[in-house]
């Protein structure tokens, strides 16, 4: 029994098991909703969200198919880094989706404007999310602007921004930009070998083990090195940050600016693969960004729970493609990916409540175990009488 508490104690424990309560209360709404839409087909529905890929009969196709799911995965978990880096310094960085149309309008532009080749496109793409980043922390700073209204007021500005610049390399009978892989092919990321693991995908490059490499970067920097320590100290108690000698506005500005490079790069990792063209008639902003802070969440904070959440939030939207639309509506797969990624937000919330939860039990039971010892001594008093 002891070990069994010492094990549910466990920070790490905690965060797997809220998460886990997270993904089957959003599973079973999902199931509902579909059961009060369409009963008929609500079963094969769910699976069908579930299994994604696997609903390939050929193995060939599963792997192909996992590929895909894999290069939006590293947007993804960019995104959702770059979320749980400044929650780590006390900021909500709402602006990723900013920084991330930012990451878009860049990389694309170098690339089919002018036909840059891919590192210098994905590094232009950072720079430019890290400026906007560097705005929202300056604003913070020196003019005291909540970052989540400054974020949210750039997410348009840069969006319609990005509109206006791509449509000078759209293609002329549609909406779309020009192709990467048709106009520049130097401008995509190099696959070295990974697509042939994947039958063949020419989507999958190594911007898949390159975000992984990044998850774990970040995961030293905050953990394991002095830089680290100050950013999260300054997130604890700002005045105290400063009071030890810590330049708590220079960790603020420089924690957003490398939040908003994150999420810019991991913009530039999807859209120089050629797996996707921007459209610029996009009245809304990417709604990657908006993922990525459920994906953070779900992963409890932590860079590699980040790398795992990521996967199955794209695991479940991409799952959602599949679903029978002679039965749903077109929406139906957005809705319920909408309604199980919301359930991811509230994890911390469950961690928090599972807490208290065994407090409560612990003081009961030791408030159980006095009585007794007052009963035992009670009992002894008397007996010696």
């Amino acid at each position: 029994m002891k070990t069994k508490n010492s094990l549910l104690k466990n920070d790490g424990m905690q965060s797997l098991i809220a998460a886990l309560i997270c993904v089957v209360l959003g599973m079973l709404i999902g199931y509902i909703v579909l059961l009060l839409i369409n009963p008929a087909g609500a079963s094969e529905a769910i699976l069908t969200i579930i299994e994604n890929f696997l609903t390939y009969s050929k193995g060939a196709s599963k792997i192909k198919y996992l590929g895909n799911t894999l290069v939006k995965t590293a947007p993804l978990l960019m995104c959702s880094l770059a979320i749980l880096f400044a929650y780590k310094v006390g900021l909500f960085n709402i602006g990723v989706a900013g920084q991330y149309c930012a990451g878009i309008a860049l990389s694309l532009y170098a690339a089919l404007a002018w036909h840059w080749s891919w590192l210098p496109c994905l590094l232009l793409a950072i720079a430019g999310g890290a400026l906007l980043g560097a705005i929202v922390g300056l604003l913070k700073s020196y003019c005291n602007v909540n970052e989540v209204i400054s974020g949210i007021m750039l997410n348009w500005i840069t969006l319609y921004l990005t509109n206006m610049l791509l449509t000078q390399v759209k293609e002329g009978t549609s909406p779309y930009t020009l192709g990467v892989d048709k106009i520049n092919t130097s401008a995509l990321i190099p696959s070295l070998g990974l697509g042939n693991l994947f039958s063949g995908n020419k989507y999958v490059t190594i911007a898949i083990p390159l975000a992984i490499i990044i998850a774990i970067v970040v995961m030293i920097v905050l953990d394991k090195t002095r830089f680290g320590y100050e950013l999260k100290a300054t997130g604890n108690n700002k005045n105290a940050a400063k009071y030890c000698g810590m330049a708590e506005k220079r960790n603020i500005i420089l924690t957003l600016v490398i939040s908003g490079g994150l999420a810019a790069m991991g913009a530039a990792m999807l859209y120089l693969t050629g797996y996707e063209q921007w459209n610029c008639s996009t009245s809304s902003v990417p709604g990657m960004g908006f993922n990525g802070i459920a994906a953070a969440f779900l992963g409890a904070l932590n860079p590699v729970g980040a790398i795992l959440s990521s996967f199955f939030i794209q695991h479940i939207t991409a799952g959602g493609a599949y679903v029978d639309k002679t039965l749903y509506c077109a929406q139906i797969s957005d809705l319920i990916s909408a309604i199980i990624i919301y359930l991811c937000g509230f994890v911390l919330f469950m961690k928090v409540t599972m807490k208290q939860t065994m407090s409560r039990r612990e003081e009961r039971t030791a408030e159980r175990e006095l009585e007794k010892l007052a009963e035992a001594k009670s009992d002894g008093k008397g007996g010696d009488q």
